[in-house]
C-alpha cells in the first residue's frame, strides 16, 4: 500500500520529480499496491482497469509498461499509448522517462492519427496534407451567412459544437436530423438549419482545400480502411496498445482503435463509468462497460484505493453516487480512502452571488494566513461566466488567482521572452559575468531579473502581478530542477522547458485556481470550493432528461473528487442583494448536506453497504399540456399563482435567473413609460413562468399563463429579444409592427 501521492511536478512520480530509474525491472514494481501491481504484472491479451479517482491509474498503467520494457516482454518503439490531452500525454511521457522506459510513444488520439496522415498521405493519396483550419469557428459563421442562417454568438458556439458531435459520431449532414433527434441532443437552433450549416462547412473546407481536427480522425480512419498495406504497416510498428480515460472514447476514436489493433487484442483500456463528463461531444462510456463482452477472457482490475482524499470527501463521493441510477452507476466503483481523518466537508448557504463570491474569498484568505499555498487551493464552477464575481472578490481580499482555460502558460509573451533569453544565456556560456561560477537558479534569477522578476511579489493583483507570478514559477521550475539534478546545465533546463511547452506541462503558478468543473478534470488541490450548487445550475437547466441530469451528478462527483483534504460546498438564495430568495440547493445534496432529506424510498450507500438504487431527486419535465398539474411532481394544482407556474410552490424550479432579473429591470422601465404599475405589465408569477420556460417563440410565450393575446401584441417582441438574450427594441407606446415580431431562436450554454 503505498501512502498519498506528493505534489511533484509530475505528479505521482518519486517526490523529486526526477529521480533516477529504478534499477531493474523487479524494482518498477516496487511502491505499487496489489491491485496496482497486478495491471503491472497482466501483460498479455486484453486488460480493463476500472481506476476510480485518486486511485493512482495513471501510476499503475506507466508502471505496466515500464515493467514491460524494463523486463524485455515490450519493445518501447511497438507500444502506443494514447490519452485525450496534451498535459496528460506528456506527464506520461515523463513517468516512463523517469522509469526507464523512454521511447514509448505517448500522443493523444489526434496527435498519433496527425502523424500516421501525414506520413501516409504521399503514398495514399498524393502530395502535401491539407492544412489544418486555423479557426473552425470562423468557417462555421460563414457558412452560416452563405445559408442565410443568422447566429448569435451563444449559437455560433453551440452549432460548431453540433457539427464535431456529428462528425464523431460519423453522422453525415443529411442524416443529422435524424441522428440528432434519435441522441435526444439540445440543438441550438432547428435540426435542418444546423444540418445546412454543416453542409457548408464542409463545402467550405473542401474549396480552401483545407481540414479540422475531426477530418484529422475521419481521414486516418479512411485511409487504414482501404488501404490494407498501410494498415499492416502501422500494425507491424504498434503491437501494444494502452487507452487512458477509455469512458470518454468517441465511436469514431474507437473506430480507429480497432482499426489499429486488426484481429490482435494486445489492448489495455483504463477508465471511471462515474467520471463520464463529455457526452456531449460524442463520448460514451458504452465502450468501457462493454469491454468484457466484446473480449469475454479480459483481465478486469479494479483500483478503488483512494490516496488522494481523506475519508471524510471519499465518504461524500460516495454517496453523491449512491444516489445515481443508469447503467454508469451500476458499474459505479465504491472508494476507500487510504488516506488520515481529515475535516468534514463544508456546507454554506448565502443571500446572494456576491455574498458567495466574498464568503469563499474570505476563508481562502483564512486558509492561506494559516499557511496553505494559493496554488494548492481551487474554486470550481459550473459555466465560466460565474468566474467574474470570484476574480474580484479575491483580487479584493489581496489573493493571487490564475485562470484555469484562459491562455495558456507557455504561450504567455512573459514567458516565452523568458525563453528566448534563457536560451540565449545557455548558448553564451560563460561570457556573462552575471552568469558565472553560480548555480543554474541564480542564474535563472539574474537572467528573470532583467524583465521584472524580484525576490518578493509586487503588491495587489493584475497585469504586473501576473507576469510577476509567471516569472517566479520558472524560478521555481529552476530549483526543483537542480535539487533533482545536480550536475544540469542551464542548456539542461531550456531543454526541459522545450519538452514541457510542446506537451502543455506547466509549472505551477502560485495563485488560487479558477475553473469550470470540466476544465478540472485530472487535478487535485489541497482545498476545493464548490460554488453556485443551486437548482438550474447543477443540474444546468437545459440538463432534462434522465441521461444528462446523471451527466449532471457525474460532473459534481468529479469537483467532490479532486479535493485533497479540505472541500466547501456552497450556494446562494438569489442572484444579486435584495433579490427574490426563490433558489434552492441541488437535488443532488439531498441527504447528504445537514438538515436535508434523501428521497422517501432510499437514502445513500457508504462503503460496506448495499449501492442499491437510492431515488433521484425530482427531474425536470417539459411543461404538460394540461395547466392544472405540475409539471415535476404531477400533483393536481388549486392556487391560482401554481397553476400559472405549472408547478408546485415548493417543486424544484428551472428559473434562469439572469433572465428574470432581466424581465423584472425592462418590466419597471415600461411601468414608467406607460405610466402604470409593474404588474399592469406582468405580474411577478408570469415573469417567474417565462423565466422558468424561456420560450423562444411567440406561440410558446403566448401558452404560458398570464400572456394574452393583447399582451403579446404590445410586449412579446421585447419579450422574447429578452429570452433570447438580446436587447429589445423600445417601443414607449407598446405597438409593436409585423417585422419586430420576428425574434432570434434562444441559445443554450454548454
Amino acid at each position: 500500500m503505498t501512502a498519498a501521492t506528493p505534489s511533484t511536478l509530475f505528479p505521482g512520480a518519486a517526490p523529486s520529480g526526477y529521480a533516477a530509474p529504478p534499477g531493474d525491472a523487479d524494482a518498477v514494481l516496487d511502491g505499487l499496491d496489489p491491485e496496482q501491481r497486478e495491471v503491472a504484472l497482466a501483460l498479455h491479451g486484453p486488460v480493463c482497469v476500472l481506476a476510480g479517482a485518486g486511485t493512482g491509474k495513471t501510476r499503475a498503467i506507466t508502471h505496466r509498461i515500464a515493467y514491460g520494457v524494463r523486463a524485455g516482454i515490450l519493445q518501447p518503439a511497438s507500444v502506443l499509448a494514447v490519452t485525450f490531452t496534451n498535459r496528460a500525454a506528456g506527464e506520461m511521457r515523463g513517468r516512463l522517462r523517469q522509469l526507464g522506459a523512454a521511447g514509448v510513444q505517448a500522443r493523444t488520439f489526434h496527435s498519433a492519427a496527425l502523424r500516421q496522415l501525414q506520413y501516409f498521405w504521399p503514398k495514399a493519396v498524393g502530395g502535401d496534407l491539407p492544412r489544418l483550419v486555423e479557426r473552425k469557428v470562423q468557417v462555421v459563421s460563414e457558412a452560416a451567412a452563405r445559408a442565410r442562417i443568422r447566429l448569435d454568438r451563444n449559437e455560433l458556439r453551440d452549432v460548431t459544437g453540433e457539427i464535431e458531435w456529428a462528425k464523431v459520431t460519423q453522422t453525415v449532414p443529411e442524416d443529422y436530423p435524424a441522428a440528432a433527434a434519435r441522441a435526444g441532443r439540445e440543438a441550438p437552433r432547428d435540426a435542418a438549419e444546423i444540418a445546412r450549416v454543416y453542409a457548408g462547412y464542409e463545402q467550405l473546407k473542401r474549396d480552401r482545400g483545407v481540414i479540422d481536427f475531426e477530418d484529422v480522425l475521419l481521414l486516418t480512419v479512411g485511409v487504414l480502411q482501404e488501404r490494407q498495406d498501410i494498415a499492416d504497416q502501422v500494425r507491424r510498428q504498434y503491437q501494444h496498445f494502452v487507452v487512458d480515460e477509455y469512458q470518454d472514447v468517441s465511436p469514431l476514436q474507437q473506430r480507429l482503435l480497432e482499426l489499429w489493433l486488426g484481429d490482435r487484442d494486445s489492448l489495455c483500456v483504463v477508465g471511471d463509468a462515474s467520471q463520464t463528463i463529455y457526452s456531449f461531444t460524442g463520448a460514451t462510456p458504452d465502450h468501457l462497460l462493454d469491454f468484457r463482452t466484446r473480449h469475454p477472457g479480459a483481465t478486469v482490475v479494479k483500483l478503488v484505493r483512494d490516496y488522494r482524499s481523506t475519508p471524510q470527501v471519499v465518504h461524500l463521493a460516495n454517496g453523491l453516487l449512491a444516489q445515481a441510477r443508469g447503467r454508469a452507476a451500476d458499474h459505479r466503483l465504491e472508494l476507500v480512502s487510504q488516506r488520515p481523518a481529515g475535516p468534514d466537508p463544508a456546507y454554506s448557504e448565502y443571500g446572494d452571488e456576491p455574498a458567495e463570491a466574498e464568503g469563499t474569498a474570505r476563508r481562502i484568505r483564512r486558509l492561506i494566513d494559516s499557511g496553505a499555498r494559493p496554488s494548492e487551493i481551487a474554486v470550481l464552477y459550473r459555466v465560466n461566466a460565474q468566474s467574474e464575481l470570484y476574480e474580484q472578490a479575491l483580487a479584493d481580499a489581496g489573493v493571487p488567482y490564475q485562470l484555469r482555460g484562459a491562455e495558456r502558460f507557455f504561450e504567455r509573451p512573459e514567458v516565452r521572452e523568458a525563453g528566448l533569453l534563457l536560451r540565449g544565456a545557455a548558448r553564451a556560456g560563460g561570457s556573462d559575468p552575471a552568469l558565472v561560477d553560480v548555480d543554474i537558479p541564480s542564474q535563472v534569477r539574474a537572467v528573470l531579473g532583467t524583465r521584472g522578476w524580484t525576490p518578493e511579489p509586487p503588491a495587489g493583483s493584475g497585469a504586473v502581478r501576473d507576469r510577476w507570478e509567471s516569472l517566479a514559477a520558472l524560478v521555481r521550475l529552476a530549483e526543483d530542477f537542480v535539487r533533482a539534478r545536480p550536475d544540469a546545465t542551464l542548456g539542461d533546463l531550456v531543454a526541459e522547458l522545450d519538452e514541457r511547452a510542446s506537451a502543455q506541462h506547466a509549472p505551477t503558478v502560485e495563485g488560487v485556481t479558477l475553473a469550470s468543473l470540466h476544465a478540472a478534470k485530472g487535478l487535485e488541490w489541497d482545498a476545493v470550493f464548490l460554488v453556485g450548487l443551486t437548482e438550474g445550475m447543477m443540474p444546468i437547466t437545459y440538463a432534462r432528461t434522465d441521461q444528462q441530469i446523471e451527466e449532471e451528478r457525474r460532473l459534481l462527483y468529479v469537483g467532490v473528487t479532486r479535493a485533497r483534504v479540505h472541500l466547501t460546498l456552497s450556494w446562494s438564495l438569489s442572484r444579486a442583494p435584495g433579490g427574490r430568495p426563490g433558489r434552492r440547493p441541488s437535488r443532488f445534496l439531498n441527504g447528504l448536506r445537514p438538515g436535508s432529506a434523501a428521497g422517501s424510498a432510499h437514502r445513500p450507500a457508504f462503503a460496506g453497504e448495499s449501492a442499491g438504487g437510492v431515488e433521484r431527486g425530482a427531474g425536470r419535465v417539459r411543461k404538460r399540456r394540461t395547466p392544472a398539474r405540475c409539471r415535476v411532481c404531477g400533483r393536481t394544482l388549486t392556487d391560482a399563482g401554481e397553476i400559472k407556474l405549472m408547478r408546485c410552490e415548493d417543486c424544484p424550479s428551472e428559473l434562469d435567473e439572469g433572465l428574470y432579473e432581466r424581465l423584472r429591470d425592462w418590466r419597471a422601465e415600461r411601468a414608467r413609460e406607460l405610466g402604470q404599475p409593474a404588474y399592469c405589465v406582468f405580474t411577478d408569477k408570469t415573469l417567474l413562468a417565462i423565466a422558468e420556460a424561456v420560450p423562444g417563440t411567440a406561440p410558446e410565450l403566448s401558452g404560458i399563463s398570464g400572456v394574452g393575446r393583447r399582451k403579446l401584441d404590445a410586449f412579446g417582441a421585447e419579450v422574447l429579444a429578452l429570452c433570447a438574450g438580446a436587447d429589445p427594441a423600445r417601443d414607449p407606446l407598446g405597438d409593436l409592427s409585423e417585422g419586430a415580431r420576428d425574434t432570434p431562436g434562444k441559445s443554450l450554454e454548454k
